[in-house]
């Protein structure tokens, strides 16, 4: 017997360690290619002080995966790999701007080792997500 439409919706699936290393890879070179692309834009001007450099560098590469998440509830590394970043506690839900900003900087800060606790926790939720209250959970488009 079929489960109710309900129940399929509450069910979710867990990504592996190498689903979110694909995701956060795909990330990087993001950042990479927005740096690159600032970097073009600021050398067609003919003096452009460091400090505007330096402001456009630090806010691409903080602000880039907590916007996204908190507005979209994925990043582009998320996005092409089928990945959602959701409100552990309702996970119909984005993490605001608040998490979404603690989550990257913890996950910063641990780094591999943050990413090596997934495989000890069911949810598949590593130490940044413990603490940010958030689930990365696979997106299932409804056939």
């Amino acid at each position: 017997m079929d489960a109710a439409p309900q129940d399929k919706m509450s069910i979710q699936v867990y990504p592996h360690i190498s689903n979110r290393v694909k995701a956060a890879f795909v990330d990087a070179v993001v950042i990479i290619l927005l740096m690159l692309l600032f970097t073009d834009v600021f050398s067609r001007f003919e003096s452009v002080p460091d400090y505007y450099k330096i402001v456009a560098f630090v806010f691409i590469f903080l602000a880039y995966e907590p916007v996204m998440v908190s507005v979209f509830g994925f990043s582009l590394g998320h996005f092409l790999n089928d990945l959602r970043v959701k409100r552990h506690s309702n996970p119909s839900k984005n993490l605001n701007i608040f998490l979404a900003v603690l989550r990257f900087v913890l996950k910063s800060l641990l780094g591999w080792i943050s990413l090596l606790t997934i495989s000890g926790n069911p949810e598949r939720r590593a130490i940044h997500d413990l603490l940010a209250d958030s689930v990365v959970i696979f997106f299932k488009k409804e056939v």
